[in-house]
């Protein structure tokens, strides 16, 4: 196991630092850990604005929704056990030639992409607030108990999300029961208590209130899933041959409207096939967001509803940007190199599947709006959702072309992804907390988004075609 386990780790640090550079990949935790030093500071300034519980609040919610969204290990198991990623294979492919369970080798694998994740988020900014602790006097208590807290929080979200991916491979009919029957508890939870699900949540009770009791109580919330997950899994191919209808002339007919509709085509077509729209709808956005909204609504005591949504209008938009993620995950520009087009083919098709997409985001936010009682402000809050949708995407092709999921650990790119977003929502976040319909304003963000998108085609159309 212990051999295993450490080729797996040498093997995350040679895919990684060979993209973008071992310094470059070794950084991504220091700038984590530069975040968390500086926050330490800032935190005055914070709690002049917002109540420092909110702000426990709102970190908690967000390392619960990064292990949403890396923890469908059921719906890549299939990937990682049995199929090629780029021009290497994993070692969890050697299942099929070395005297190992197939099981015991994805339990490997999960473990350490945990471990992983650990070093990369969740760590480095646990030690960048006890640092800073140092310097401002904050009781070394709260660092160390905000890293154990974050740490559960990751693993809760990995874990859950986890044990629905591994459902959803067995049978979608059970897991839809499964959340038909987890809504109808927690709706009656709600009605008969008239408490918020979200402060049930045990790492933020332990937050608050520590005891062993409680710290064992969060740890199997996160091994009973995890445990279960590993039990379901099964990395067998399916025998037999599935025979689908030729639905590529009916798609280019309904797309003909959009620039190069076979190629938006075959994204569907590709999504479809591989279940990745239903199984990356349920895990990759609606469960994050679904549970963010919750976490958000315990700040209801100091922040309207109405300023609620439009802030989860903006989350929305920021999830409903890693669609591009989803139909870049099945190709890179080798695949097109010998075909006459040119990467600008090949991201305006992106593009225009993503567009086909956003009907999924714009849904979902009607509907919450609706649910929230806040009708009247649908067209706002609709406005904020794309414009931000469509600047996030255009920033993402700009700074990481067709290969968006691969980038994302390169220090530079992630300084600057961060620093772009985080400015564009802190200033349309300013305009909406004086008037409700400077939502609509978010309009303007189409145009620097044109901009990314036109200057990211120009990128990586040299980069691309010389690397080709």
């Amino acid at each position: 196991m212990a051999g295993l386990f450490y080729n797996m780790m040498k093997e995350e640090w040679r895919v990684h630092s060979t993209m973008f550079g071992s310094l470059n990949f070794a950084l991504f935790p220091v700038m984590i850990l530069a975040i968390g030093f500086m926050g330490t500071f800032l935190l005055p300034l914070i709690s002049a604005s917002m109540p420092l519980g909110d702000l426990v609040i709102l970190i908690h919610a967000q390392y619960l929704m990064l292990g949403f969204m890396v923890g469908a290990f059921g719906l890549l198991g299939n990937e990682v056990m049995n199929r090629r990623f780029g021009q290497a294979s994993l070692l969890a492919f050697s299942a099929r030639t070395l005297p190992l369970s197939p099981r015991y080798i994805f339990s490997i694998f999960v473990l350490k992409d945990t471990l992983y994740y650990f070093i990369l988020w969740i760590f480095p900014l646990g030690a960048g607030f006890l640092i800073g602790s140092f310097f401002t006097g904050i009781p070394v208590y709260y660092p160390v108990i905000v890293l154990l807290t974050l740490t559960l929080s990751f693993l809760t979200g990995m874990s859950v999300v986890f044990f629905l991916s591994s459902l959803y491979q067995r049978s979608v009919k059970v897991l839809f029961i499964f959340l038909i029957f987890a809504g109808l508890v927690f709706l009656g939870w709600f009605m008969f208590t008239g408490t918020n699900p979200a402060t049930l949540f045990p790492p933020l009770i332990l937050f608050y209130q520590f005891s062993w009791d409680i710290l064992i109580g969060s740890c199997m919330v996160v091994l009973v899933p995890c445990c279960i997950s590993l039990l379901l899994f099964s990395p067998d191919i399916q025998s037999g041959t599935k025979i689908y209808p030729n639905r590529m002339k009916p798609l280019i007919c309904h797309l003909n409207r959009f620039p190069n509709p076979p190629l938006a085509a075959k994204d569907v077509i590709d999504l479809w096939r591989s279940g990745s729209i239903v199984g990356q709808t349920i895990f990759s956005f609606l469960v994050p967001l679904i549970i963010i909204w919750f976490f958000l609504s315990l700040l209801d005591e100091y922040v309207s509803t109405i300023h609620l949504l439009l802030t989860f209008a903006m989350i929305t938009g920021i999830i409903a940007s890693t669609m591009y993620t989803w139909l870049c995950m099945f190709d890179s520009f080798s695949v097109y190199a010998l075909l006459p087009l040119h990467v600008k083919d090949v991201i305006s098709s992106k593009i225009t599947s993503f567009t086909l997409l956003q009907v999924i985001p714009v849904f979902f936010i009607g509907v919450i709006t609706f649910l929230s009682g806040q009708g009247e402000f649908l067209l706002p809050v609709l406005v904020l959702t794309l414009s931000v949708s469509y600047y996030v995407l255009s920033v993402s092709i700009w700074l990481t072309g067709l290969s968006p999921s691969v980038l994302v650990y390169n220090v530079r790119v992630m300084v600057q992804y961060f620093l772009l977003i985080g400015l564009a929502l802190s200033v349309f976040g300013s305009l909406t907390s004086i008037n409700l319909w400077f939502g609509l304003a978010g309009v303007i963000l189409f145009i620097p988004a044109y901009g990314f998108i036109q200057l990211g085609i120009r990128k990586w159309e040299n980069e691309e075609m010389v690397g080709n």
